[in-house]
Order: structure tokens, then sequence, then C-alpha cells
């Protein structure tokens, strides 16, 4: 296996993390920005707020993009596959 080879192999399992983690961390981003903005409206302070909305939007966003990520990471492991049955 060259350098090449690895270089292109990484390359494919950063893109494939991206695919797979990318929608749950924008989906994150977006409950926690709406939480604290409505925190700060209201004024209310409170740390754990924040939580119970994030972990039901992941839970949900998980479920929602399910196939999409498993579909992700077959593909990618079948890439991987094909290179190794290739030999390099």
């Amino acid at each position: 296996m060259t350098t090449a080879d690895v270089i292109d192999v990484t390359r494919d399992g950063l893109l494939t993390f991206l695919k797979v983690g990318g929608p749950l961390m924008i989906i994150a981003l977006l409950v926690g920005l709406v939480i604290s903005l409505i925190q700060a409206l209201t004024q209310i302070q409170e740390q754990t707020l924040v939580f119970v909305p994030k972990i039901v939007a992941m839970a949900m966003g998980s479920f929602l993009f399910l196939t999409f990520m498993g579909d992700a990471l077959a593909s990618y492991m079948d890439r991987v596959a094909a290179r190794i049955i290739a030999g390099g």
C-alpha cells in the first residue's frame, strides 16, 4: 500500500465521519442555539434546561437519519473491503 492509498483511505474515512456525524451535530447546534436564545429572552438561566430538548432532538434526528448514516457506513466498508480484496 502506497502513501497515496493511505491518504485516499484516510480522506474517505474522514468524509464518511463527517457525513455520519454532521447532521446530528447540526441538530444539536441548532437546538442549543434556540434554547440559549429562549433563556436569554426570558432570563431563565437554568443550566440543565438545554439537555432535555437536545437529547430529544438528537434521538429524533438519529431515527430520522439512521438509514442515511447506515448507508454511508456500509458504502465506506464496501470500498475498504474492495481495496483489501484487490490487495492494496
